[in-house]
């Protein structure tokens, strides 16, 4: 009785349908550099323990998506030596976020010892500098260069209307009531900005350079390099100076009724769009991982645009250094190589300050849902509501008729004359590189316009209630 009863049960098992594991398809890691100088004392350099902070960073997205035996490898992925089909990497062309692009690569894919070495045919033995160190090639983006030399998010996205939107917050009830309850809080700390800031100048109206300045002095130099430190740099002035920077960039970045604010993040989504579409349209084998480093503001605008607050206040606040993020295209489906997109989700993951030690990213629901899986399918639909996709739809949304606008305006009206008028001409869209279209190919809808920039904060994960409440109540302003 009892033998027949684990036959049953044997049975039942062996017809039972198995359990699928889940794979990840492929990941876009948008990442802000490491510790810098500050911006405000000009020649904005990347420090040496910015560089050891974005290596971390990439170190542990090695062990997650590249490293054999890890549950979250990209499916494909070439382990240990890279290939370069497999990955791609971008940054403004800025020296301290290039900088920062090229620590946190040598994390993802560090020197490979095995191939130290090249054996020539002579007999000659070649060794190879930094004991068999990985290049992966970094992709310049024009726009936003030289953001780290900019005090301000829109100085470097070229977008006309942007920076009217932007402008338009210093206009606003919600910016003049921050102004004036905060002036007695940054005249205090006059001691500690004089030799910086002129007194008309240490206002809210420069919240961020002044918590830059003042946080980058904290961090680096000691109570005889930074006289008053220990009397200013209190834990309570710190939480204050943080707080009020994320009111003040959160509003130039993002604003719920006026969304062109954001521009920058909706060319970096665009951007992320695109690659997925890529990615899936031929079947895993282009760029299943990719890696973006930007500035603070761009990854706030992003936020803003995603209603990443809906999951948590913090994301008003302004990113640490070296915090990064991932989108993850996953799936259950093992019946095939590469699945249809009805059975890919994607998942985002969020870590503030470098991930070290045992940390790991947390996982938050995008676009304000409760779950933490969105199918790739709504995914895209949310994203094409919010995303930059084409050049022409940048030119349209910032008013700039210049540049690559110029052409675009051009190829356009020359496309619906020949077409009578039709407007039947193919945009270039996310997922489709080269569209085929009706009657000429379109000139100068190439370049998608990736914008970055910068960080900073040493312990602070998250913005403190007040700057959260603030920051609510005046994003929801019309500037």
């Amino acid at each position: 009785m009892r033998s027949s009863i684990q036959s049953g049960l044997l049975l039942a098992s062996l017809a039972a349908p198995a359990v699928s594991a889940e794979r990840v398809l492929g990941a876009y890691i948008y990442a802000r550099h490491g510790d810098r100088t500050a911006k405000i004392l000009g020649n904005t350099q990347l420090t040496d323990l910015g560089y050891h902070e974005v290596f971390a960073a990439g170190s542990y997205w090695n062990k997650r998506y590249v490293a054999t035996g890890s549950d979250k490898q990209i499916h494909g992925i070439s382990d240990p030596i890279v290939v370069a089909s497999q990955v791609n990497a971008s940054a403004p062309s800025d020296a301290v976020l290039q900088n920062s692009a090229t620590g946190f690569l040598q994390g993802i894919y560090p020197p490979a010892h095995d191939s130290a070495n090249t054996t020539l045919g002579n007999g000659t033995v070649v060794d190879s500098p930094l004991n068999g160190y990985q290049l992966i090639q970094l992709q310049p983006i024009a726009s936003g260069s030289n953001s780290e030399s900019s005090s301000w998010l829109q100085g470097s996205t070229g977008c006309s209307k942007a920076t009217v939107s932007s402008n338009n917050y210093y206009t606003s009830d919600s910016y003049n009531e921050m102004l004036k309850s905060t002036s007695s809080f940054y005249q205090s700390l006059s001691p500690v900005l004089n030799r910086t800031f002129s007194s008309e100048d240490m206002s809210f109206e420069n919240a961020y350079t002044i918590y830059d300045y003042l946080n980058v002095g904290d961090i680096h130099n000691s109570s005889s390099e930074f006289p008053g430190k220990a009397k200013y740099m209190t834990d309570e002035n710190k939480v204050q100076l943080l707080s009020l920077a994320s009111v003040h960039e959160w509003n130039l970045a993002y604003n719920a009724s006026d969304e062109v604010r954001a521009i920058s993040g909706a060319v970096v989504l665009g951007g992320i769009l695109d690659n997925f579409d890529q990615l899936v349209s031929t079947g895993g084998k282009k760029s299943i991982l990719n890696v973006q480093f930007g500035s603070y503001g761009t990854i706030m605008s992003f936020f803003g645009l995603m209603d990443m607050p809906a999951a948590s206040d913090s994301f008003y606040g302004i990113p640490d250094y070296a915090s990064s993020m991932s989108f993850e295209l996953v799936t259950n489906d093992t019946s095939s190589d590469f699945p249809s997109t009805d059975d890919i989700s994607v998942r985002f993951l969020f870590h503030n300050a470098t991930i070290t030690g045992s940390d790991e990213p947390t996982v938050f629901p995008m676009f304000g849902e409760k779950t933490d899986l969105l199918s790739y399918n709504d995914f895209t639909s949310r994203m094409e509501q919010v995303a930059i996709t084409s050049t022409s739809k940048w030119c349209d949304m910032c008013g700039n008729t210049d540049g690559s606008c110029a052409s675009s305006s051009a190829s356009s009206t020359e496309n619906k004359s020949s077409s009578g008028g039709s407007g039947g001409i193919s945009r270039p869209v996310a997922g489709v590189i080269g569209a085929m279209v009706t009657l000429a190919v379109i000139l100068g809808l190439e370049a998608l316009f990736f914008l970055v920039g910068g960080f900073r904060l040493a312990k602070r994960s998250k913005a403190s209630p007040e700057m959260a409440t603030a920051s609510s109540v005046s994003s929801d302003k019309k500037a």
